[in-house]
C-alpha cells in the first residue's frame, strides 16, 4: 500500500503508532489516562496502557502462527493536493501468501492496478493496463523481500505490516500512548477498538475478539500535515485458503513488454499510465 506511514511495526515502513491508555468509565476509583470533559471530549493524558500494548503484541504473535495468509482489504487514503485539499482514493487489495517465501498481491483501482508476484526466487511487478512488467532476483523470505523493495526501489508490498506485526520490527518503544476504547463492531464482527499514538501519527486498530485475534480495521492519521490525511484499511480474512504454487508464478502474456526494475519504477509506471490516458 502506498500511503503516508511510519508504523511502529515496520520501522521506516510501518503504518501507525499506538496512542493512549484505557478509558475507564466504571467508577471514580479507577484511574483513566484519558478523561472526558463536560462536553464529552476525550482528553489524552499521554499514558500507555499495558493491556493495549499486550493486545497488540498478542495479535502479532497470532499472525505469526498463520502459515498461510488470505486476506481481502478495502483501502482508502487521502492524497493532499498542492492547495491542501484532500482527494480520497479507494482500492481493493487481495493478498495470498505462504510463509516464508510465496506471495501474490493484487491491487485493483481505477487508475493503476498492479499485481505483485513472489515465488521464492523472483519478484515481478505487473501493470495489466499498461502491459508492462519488471522482474528482479528476490531474497529467500517475504520479510527480506519487503526490506529490499523499500530500501532499494522505494516500493512497498501491499499490506506489508501484516508480515511485520509480531516480529523484531514490531518494537513498541516508539508508542507514546495506548488506550483500550472498548468493544466495537466491524462488518458484524465483534472487536476491541484501540487507540495509539507515536510521533507524527495517530492510529486506531480494531482487533477481533475470541480465539482468532485478527486485525480487522486500521485508521491512520498523519499529524505532520496540516490537512491531517487519513489511511483506512478494512480486512476480511479467509483462514482456510486453497491454492497451489502456480498462484505465485508470473507468466508474461504474449503482448507484455518488460522494463527494467530501477529505483524510480513507481514513478516511471505512473508516468506511462498518465501518457496512456491521454
Amino acid at each position: 500500500m502506498t500511503h503516508s506511514r511510519t508504523l511502529w511495526i515496520g520501522g521506516t515502513t510501518a503504518i501507525v503508532a499506538l496512542a493512549v491508555a484505557v478509558l475507564v468509565t466504571r467508577g471514580e476509583s479507577a484511574r483513566s489516562p484519558r478523561e472526558r470533559s463536560a462536553a464529552g471530549v476525550v482528553e489524552d493524558t499521554g499514558a500507555v496502557d499495558p493491556d493495549a500494548i499486550a493486545a497488540l503484541e498478542n495479535m502479532g504473535k497470532y499472525l505469526r502462527t498463520l502459515k498461510t495468509i488470505d486476506v481481502h482489504a478495502v483501502v482508502t487514503h487521502d492524497e493532499v493536493q498542492a492547495d491542501g485539499q484532500l482527494v480520497q482514493k479507494t482500492s481493493n487489495v487481495d493478498v495470498l501468501a505462504k510463509r516464508p517465501d510465496r506471495l501474490r498481491a493484487e491491487v485493483t483501482d481505477d487508475r493503476q492496478p498492479r499485481t505483485f508476484y513472489y515465488d521464492g526466487k523472483k519478484f515481478t511487478l505487473w501493470a495489466p493496463i499498461l502491459r508492462f512488467y519488471a522482474t528482479i532476483d528476490a531474497p529467500s523470505t517475504i520479510g527480506e523481500l519487503a526490506d529490499k523493495l523499500e530500501n532499494r526501489y522505494d516500493v512497498d508490498l501491499p499490506l506489508v505490516d501484516l508480515f511485520r506485526w509480531g516480529t523484531k520490527e514490531g518494537d513498541t518503544k516508539d508508542i507514546t500512548s495506548a488506550m483500550d476504547l472498548g468493544p466495537s463492531s466491524v462488518d458484524g464482527v465483534t472487536c476491541e477498538q484501540y487507540l495509539f499514538r507515536q510521533e507524527g501519527l495517530d492510529w486506531q486498530l480494531w482487533i477481533q475478539l475470541g480465539d482468532f485475534p485478527l486485525p480487522k480495521k486500521i485508521v491512520i492519521t498523519t499529524l505532520t500535515d496540516d490537512a491531517r490525511p487519513q489511511h483506512t484499511s478494512v480486512w476480511t480474512w479467509n483462514l482456510a485458503p486453497s491454492f497451489n504454487d502456480a498462484a505465485f508464478e508470473f507468466t508474461a502474456p504474449s503482448d507484455a513488454k518488460v522494463i527494467s526494475f530501477t529505483a524510480d519504477i513507481a514513478d516511471r509506471l505512473s508516468a506511462k499510465a498518465k501518457g496512456a490516458a491521454k
